[in-house]
């Protein structure tokens, strides 16, 4: 893949092609919002189209052994390594994450294709014991058919790995549409799967603008041979896709908004908290859903734990994401910036106080930076409590005792992530279990990884991805019952 080639058409049936259309829509730096690219604004017959092909193709697909499924997604993960740099490029370009995180990503995007290329050979189903003589009886595990991937903007590699590459390995084809504001890293990474020989129409990536995607993503709504949906966005749009595909029953994965809180006892390593923050709140500047939007800090130990917070998060490098010492990039767009700005405002006007951040920070190339920011002092009333800021900035509170905390912290239509740091062990497994959450990082700020589960509860969806039962989802159980065998 030469680095200065950006692939920038749809990908449908084995063939690079425009929208029926011929429409397209701009890609846009997100500094400075310059133009990158052009690529196709599809409509619902594009979107048909790719359903077409992914359905043909489903049709030997989901009988090629699943040691070959194996190999074909082995040498996407081998393809992806080698043009690591050129990908991570893209994400900076496109995204504004800093380079060095960027090389991450595109790591942890790899780490996915290899995982379920590992986990394919080992569906398996079981032999149930029967309750007459002369009958056999089994279940079985068989692909759940084609499947529509739709994906979010902060994440442009992680997120598309994360649902093609356990799509691909239980033996679905796929149908996909990335962010309008990310596109071209995932066309890229779909590039690779041409290359390393994975069939034609079992990937198919179609692009679509702010505008056409409704009709778009109606289109697979409304399909009864999409017969699974996997997205990860907003709650509010996560809902629409729920109610809208409830009649053609299709199975969803839904991985939706987020309200983390953070929560740091007084028997805490302080070191070991703000460390861990550090990492959880501020990579992509903050903007994954996964991040701590609250953070609670026991009374006794709460000066301390913020000054030690202030004095790292002031050291941060706000800088281009081109620059491999950058570590908080632009923000995606101007709309970001405005959201972000007004969340640090309501919180100020009702009595928090800045302890460092807080301002828009003017960099050469471009307007839509922030400076990464703590606040102190915030009011369980401040608009930042019930909504996600999706940026770098850290609300305090203060709170006095363990249920006191725990009321807080689930106080929140959400139920995604929560974080909470504590050497007391009884604690932890109180704590484990009393936060209405899916996923708990206890001592830990970085959670991820290829073989853990993730998804949420409540308004946060359903469905899990990454781990054997991110495979799962992918699966449905057929039940097999031979008699008159005596």
């Amino acid at each position: 893949m030469s680095q200065h080639t950006i692939t920038n058409q749809n990908y449908i049936a084995g063939v690079w092609t425009t929208a029926h259309s011929e429409q397209t829509f701009e890609v846009l730096n997100p500094a400075n919002q310059g133009v990158i690219a052009h690529v196709p604004d599809s409509d619902a017959s594009d979107a048909s189209a790719a359903v077409d092909a992914a359905c043909q193709a489903f049709l030997t697909w989901r009988f090629v052994p699943a040691r070959k499924r194996a190999q074909y997604l082995k040498a996407w993960h081998a393809l992806i390594l080698a043009n690591l740099d050129t990908l991570a490029g893209l994400i900076s370009l496109e995204q504004g994450k800093p380079l060095a995180e960027a090389k991450g990503e595109i790591s942890y995007a790899a780490s996915y294709v290899e995982w379920f290329a590992e986990q394919a050979p080992r569906i398996e189903g079981d032999l149930i014991e029967s309750p007459v003589v002369g009958r056999k009886m089994m279940a079985i595990k068989e692909p759940v058919g084609v499947t529509a991937v739709i994906t979010p903007w902060n994440f442009p590699a992680a997120m598309i790995t994360r649902k093609i590459a356990p799509a691909l390995a239980a033996g679905c084809t796929v149908v996909a549409k990335p962010a309008e504001d990310t596109p071209l890293t995932s066309l890229a990474l779909v590039k690779l799967a041409e290359v390393a020989g994975i069939p034609s129409g079992v990937i198919n990536i179609v692009c679509s603008s702010r505008n056409n995607t409704p009709a778009m993503v109606n289109n697979w709504l409304q399909d009864s041979r999409v017969r699974k949906i996997s997205f990860t966005g907003s709650t509010p749009v996560g809902k629409h896709l729920a109610q809208a595909s409830a009649a053609t029953l299709k199975k969803l994965s839904l991985e939706l908004g987020g309200n983390a809180p953070f929560i740091v006892f007084e028997d805490a390593d302080l070191d070991a908290a703000v460390s861990g923050l550090m990492a959880a709140k501020f990579r992509n500047g903050g903007q994954t859903c996964v991040c701590p939007n609250r953070v609670y800090v026991q009374a006794k130990v709460y000066d301390e734990f913020a000054a030690k917070l202030v004095e790292k998060v002031r050291a941060l490098k706000v800088g281009p994401a081109s620059e491999l010492d950058s570590e908080i990039g632009p923000m995606i767009n101007e709309r970001a910036v405005d959201k972000i700005l007004s969340h640090i405002d309501d919180a100020v006007q009702k009595g928090a106080r800045v302890l460092v951040g807080g301002n828009r920070v003017r960099i050469s190339d471009g307007p839509n930076y922030i400076a990464p920011t703590v606040l102190g002092n915030v009011s369980k009333n401040a608009v930042l409590c019930q909504e996600e800021t999706f940026g770098p900035v850290a609300p305090l509170f203060c709170f006095d005792n363990e249920q006191e905390v725990i009321e807080q912290a689930n106080d929140t239509p959400f139920g995604l992530a929560a974080y909470f740091y504590s050497e007391n062990v009884s604690r932890i497994w109180r704590l484990a279990s009393a936060l209405e959450t899916g996923i708990v990082g206890i001592n830990e700020g970085a959670i991820a990884a290829d073989s853990a589960p993730f998804g949420g509860v409540k308004e946060s969806g359903y469905g899990r991805e990454g781990s054997k039962y991110g495979l799962d989802d992918y699966l449905h159980i057929k039940y097999l019952c031979q008699g008159n065998l005596s």
